[in-house]
């Protein structure tokens, strides 16, 4: 496959999943992206498109914990971390937002971390 057909094809599985899901203040959704040396998290309200909090790893808590963050030690340390400072705002509930990726992997690692940080989803 080429690397245009890849993008295209992550590209169509997520609008297809954005048609389903959305995030309300009460309910935001946890948006996971990932390249291949680093992984985001974000938590947004989608009825104000607004990013509540966010998480990666290049933030100073969570670089100093791994070696690299292109691997599952990494996400899944970015899934604590974004579990921790959702906490700490008050959200328990999100609603998980694989961004067209498959779950396994690094992603599966992060909504991992999440969960054991007291998210549920």
């Amino acid at each position: 496959m080429q690397r245009k057909e890849k993008v295209e094809a992550r590209s169509r599985r997520k609008k297809r999943i954005r048609k389903k899901i959305a995030g309300s203040m009460d309910k935001p959704r946890l948006c996971v992206y990932k390249s291949l040396k680093q992984m985001y998290a974000q938590v947004i309200d989608d009825t104000k498109d607004k990013v509540i909090t966010g998480a990666s790893t290049l933030n100073k808590d969570v670089k100093a914990q791994i070696k690299h963050g292109g691997n599952i030690e990494g996400a899944k340390k970015v899934g604590e971390y974004i579990g921790k400072k959702a906490q700490e705002l008050g959200i328990k509930h999100v609603v998980f937002d694989r961004n067209g990726f498959k779950y396994h992997g690094r992603v599966k690692a992060l909504a991992e971390g999440a969960r054991e940080a007291g998210l549920i989803f």
